[in-house]
């Protein structure tokens, strides 16, 4: 594994934003990422969207459980969003029990 995981208190701190971060997310509102300027480079230059524009909104529509609303924003949240939570457990028993599961994925 990563060397930077065999140090605690760097593990703790990213255990810490392991569970911080998704829970900050879940407090949002639906709608806090649907307003502003395009940062992707290929809205920017070449004025076409990519296979990720509109992922992040996917992923805080799902969050929320707005599963229509996520697949209008990206339809690649389907098979996204379930790998994305799977990583998610696996760090997180990695850093918090110091445990691999899920070893096949």
């Amino acid at each position: 594994m990563i060397n930077l995981f065999k140090s605690k208190p760097v593990r703790d701190l990213i255990a810490i934003l392991l569970i911080a971060i998704p829970i900050t997310l879940c407090l949002l509102p639906v709608d806090y990422f649907d307003h502003g300027q395009a940062t992707c480079l290929s809205v920017i230059f070449f004025d076409m969207e990519c296979y990720g524009c509109g992922m992040t909104r996917a992923v805080m529509r799902m969050m929320h459980f707005d599963i229509t609303g996520a697949y209008k924003f990206n339809p690649l949240i389907i098979p996204v969003f379930p790998i994305l939570v799977i990583i998610w457990i696996k760090l997180f028993f990695l850093l918090v029990f110091n445990t691999k599961i899920l070893k096949g994925f």
